[in-house]
């Protein structure tokens, strides 16, 4: 598991990143939430009430941070975060 501190302009994040079978499960967290990777469940985060994005098709933090959100929780989008932005443009918004 490799657990590193990633730098952003609002605050530093942390990201958690495992290689699985086929592919890495990757997770950066800030403040008030996180994004994801696949590999996790968007209804479990909802219905635990996280602020919570998903991206896939990434192999790396950089590849998360580059992404586009592919789905947001209702409390992320309450913090004005939308499916189409970057991973990064997200996590900014959850500091």
């Amino acid at each position: 598991m490799i657990i590193e501190k990633i730098e952003l302009n609002n605050g530093s994040a942390l990201g958690l990143s495992m290689q699985m079978q086929s592919a890495p499960l990757l997770l950066i967290r800030a403040d008030k939430g996180f994004v994801m990777c696949g590999y996790l469940d968007m209804e479990t985060a909802t219905s635990l009430g996280d602020v919570a994005v998903k991206v896939r098709g990434v192999n790396t933090f950089e590849d998360v941070l580059g992404s586009q959100v592919v789905g947001a929780t209702q409390k992320a989008i309450d913090l004005g975060i939308k499916v189409g932005m970057t991973g990064r443009e997200a996590l900014e918004l959850m500091f």
